[in-house]
C-alpha cells in the first residue's frame, strides 16, 4: 500500500562552503610557495654576499609552483562564479520537503498497518449490506458471534489510524508548500532578498510553512522579523489550496485507494481490481 502521495524531486544539495574552501586551500597553497621562494631569495641575497653558506642546489625546487597547483587554482576562481554567499534557498526548501516525504511514508507506514489489523470490519460491512433474506442475516449474525474477539476494534488501534492520518496530512502539506516555493522562481527570488537583508544564509533561517497563516514563512537569527510567502493566490501564482471534494476526487483515482482493504476482493484475492 505504501506510495508516494507527491512527486519526488531529484536533490542534489552541495554545501555552499565548498567553492569558498576551494579557492581558500588551492590560493593558499600557491601563496606558500610564493612566500618560500621569497625566503629563499631574501637567504640568497644574504649568503651570496657574504660566502658563508650554500644550499644543496635543489632547494629552489621546493618553492616551485605546480602544473597542479596553477590548474587548481585556476579551476578554483571560475568555481567561484557558481557560489552562493547566502546559501541555496532552493536546496534548502527540497531538502526541508525530502524530510516531509520521510516523515509521511513513516505515518503510511503506521497508516497500513493498523489498517490491515482492522481489515476484517470491510467484511462484515459488505455481508450486512448485502444480506437480503432471513438466511443471509442469520449468516451474517452467524459470522460476528463467531469472531467477535478478532472483529473487535480496540480504542489503541483507532488513535494509531487517526494520528496517523493526521500526520500524513500534515507532512504532505509541508512538503507541497515548501515544494511549491522552491519551483516558483520569483518567490525564491523574494526569499532570497530577505536572506541579504538579514545578512546571513539560506541554511541558517528558520523556515516553516503555518496552515493557520496560509504561507511559508522565514525567520532570521539577527532579527524577530518574518519574511512570507503566501500560497492562497495572494502573491507569486502561488494558489495551492483545494476542495476537500477535490482531494478525495483524486485520492479515489490513485493506485494506492485502488488497491487498498477498501477494495476487498481486490486486496485480499487480487480480483476486481481496477487499476
Amino acid at each position: 500500500m505504501k506510495k508516494m502521495i507527491l512527486p519526488l524531486l531529484v536533490l542534489s544539495s552541495v554545501a555552499q562552503s565548498d567553492e569558498l574552501d576551494n579557492l581558500i586551500d588551492t590560493s593558499s597553497a600557491i601563496v606558500d610557495q610564493i612566500r618560500k621562494g621569497v625566503m629563499l631569495v631574501g637567504a640568497a641575497q644574504e649568503y651570496a654576499h657574504q660566502g658563508d653558506a650554500l644550499s644543496s642546489g635543489n632547494l629552489s625546487e621546493t618553492a616551485h609552483i605546480s602544473t597542479e597547483q596553477l590548474e587548481a587554482y585556476n579551476a578554483a576562481l571560475y568555481g567561484m562564479s557558481s557560489y552562493q554567499p547566502f546559501g541555496d534557498l532552493q536546496a534548502v526548501l527540497e531538502e526541508k520537503a525530502q524530510g516531509e516525504l520521510d516523515l509521511m511514508d513513516d505515518a503510511i507506514d503506521t497508516f497500513t498497518e493498523v489498517v490491515v489489523d482492522m481489515i476484517q470490519v470491510i467484511e462484515v460491512t459488505e455481508m450486512a449490506e448485502t444480506a437480503s433474506s432471513p438466511q443471509e442475516e442469520a449468516d451474517v449474525q452467524n459470522f460476528v458471534t463467531a469472531n467477535a474477539e478478532v472483529l473487535t476494534i480496540d480504542q489503541g488501534e483507532v488513535d494509531t489510524y487517526n494520528q496517523a492520518v493526521d500526520d500524513i496530512e500534515t507532512h504532505a502539506n509541508n512538503a507541497s508548500a515548501y515544494l511549491a516555493v522552491a519551483g516558483n522562481e520569483q518567490a525564491v527570488e523574494f526569499l532570497e532578498q530577505g536572506i541579504e537583508n538579514a545578512n546571513t544564509t539560506a541554511e541558517q533561517t528558520n523556515i516553516f510553512y503555518d496552515a493557520n497563516q496560509q504561507w511559508v514563512a522565514m525567520g532570521y537569527n539577527t532579527t524577530r522579523n518574518l519574511t512570507a510567502v503566501y500560497l492562497n493566490g495572494s502573491n507569486y501564482g502561488l494558489d495551492l489550496y483545494v476542495s476537500e471534494t477535490d482531494i478525495l476526487a483524486a485520492g479515489s483515482d490513485t493506485e494506492f485507494f485502488k488497491t487498498s482493504p477498501v477494495n476487498y476482493s481486490c486486496f485480499m484475492n487480487e480480483v476486481d481490481c481496477e487499476i
